[in-house]
């Protein structure tokens, strides 16, 4: 049995202020768990302070546009000692920080899966940003690539938006590479001026998205009006050369809600047939790895707010029975388990057309796959 403490706590000695400036100065969420467990009053100071929150938004500033959290369990059966609203935070933020300063960089993977909707296109299907997800230069015998319609003005910005194979995404890296047009005079590459990443996500109900396919360039959805942009990127030049660029982030961006749209700020060079500006892409590529199913993401409101939500027992085996665990568990396991599947067959075969495959189509046989 532990001996029981014959003097005041730290705590008590140096006050509560002096206490709090001590504790957010550790930068490691490990460090700030480690301290919790000291004591009990040492647990009750970090989570009633809300320190690994604070923490939390110091590693990812992403995370002050989540309007809640909530605590997802595998029973169905309610937890026998109620948890606190603080103590759940405290795990919840605790386990985020954690998992964000863990996964190593040397482990990042594409982690791009599905075309949303480009600004314009100059010949839709033709030319459609699904070719962007192509490695290869040239398909079925023709270039694969994605050109925006033509502009008066080399200012006239462009964008491409897709979706992340995971609700809950750390972004690294980003690579774009632009389209040399072997098949025109002097070969020219249709390269933008500077490009700009933001990443966040739609605002509206799962359910009612909407992404390019064969027949819809799905231009509309591409309003900033549709989206909660939790990051924006610096600016960084572009090259007008026909390679594959790579633009690393200053710091591991926390994607919530999987969306990433590539912002070409501008055009370079002019087509001779109509002597307007052109911006054409070949390949885009986003590297880094996915939180989920530990952590998932739903909608909390119209205003587009997002509710983070955390799975601990997603670490076990997740084979699924539906008589024993919670509808919640069931429903966001589902939808996992479907990204996962898009993934692989994309991985596999190439880039499917969501419409073949909706992650938000998910029935009870999708339980048990």
């Amino acid at each position: 049995m532990a001996a029981k403490s014959c003097g005041p706590d730290l705590l008590d000695w140096v006050g509560t202020d002096i206490s709090a400036s001590i504790f957010h100065l550790l930068d490691h969420p490990a460090d700030l768990v480690h301290a919790a467990a000291v004591s009990r009053p040492w647990r009750r100071f970090v989570i009633e302070n809300n320190l690994s929150k604070s923490l939390c938004l110091r590693l990812c500033p992403e995370v002050a546009t989540v309007a809640a959290v909530a605590e997802v369990t595998r029973s169905a059966s309610p937890p026998a000692v109620p948890v606190s609203e603080s103590e759940r935070d405290f795990r919840v933020y605790s386990n985020l920080a954690g998992a964000v300063v863990s996964a190593p960089r040397n482990h990042d993977v594409a982690i791009l899966t599905h075309c949303i909707g480009a600004s314009s296109t100059d010949q839709f299907p033709k030319e459609t940003m699904e070719h962007t997800l192509d490695e290869d230069y040239i398909v079925n015998f023709r270039p694969s690539y994605w050109s925006s319609g033509g502009s008066d003005s080399p200012d006239e910005p462009e964008s491409l938006t897709y979706r992340l194979n995971h609700d809950i995404c750390i972004v690294d890296e980003i690579k774009v590479q632009p389209f040399e047009a072997y098949f025109q005079r002097g070969d020219p590459i249709y390269s933008a001026k500077a490009v700009r990443f933001r990443m966040g996500h739609y605002k509206l109900p799962r359910g009612s998205e909407s992404f390019v396919t064969h027949k819809d360039e799905n231009k509309m959805v591409n309003a900033d009006k549709n989206y909660m942009w939790t990051y924006t990127s610096p600016e960084y030049p572009m090259l007008q050369e026909n390679v594959l660029q790579s633009f690393k982030l200053p710091r591991p961006v926390l994607c919530i809600g999987g969306v990433v749209m590539i912002e070409l700020l501008g055009g370079v060079q002019k087509q001779k047939a109509d002597d307007r500006y052109y911006i054409c892409i070949c390949s885009a590529q986003v590297k880094g790895r996915f939180l989920s199913p530990m952590f998932m993401f739903d909608i909390s409101d119209h205003e587009g707010y997002s509710i983070l939500k955390y799975l601990p027992d997603a670490k076990e085996d997740m084979k699924l029975d539906d008589t024993k665990e919670s509808l919640e568990w069931l429903s966001l396991i589902g939808r996992y388990n479907k990204m996962n599947q898009i993934a692989v067959v994309n991985a596999l075969m190439g880039p499917l057309f969501m419409n073949e495959y909706d992650v938000d189509d998910v029935s009870d046989d999708d339980f048990f796959e």
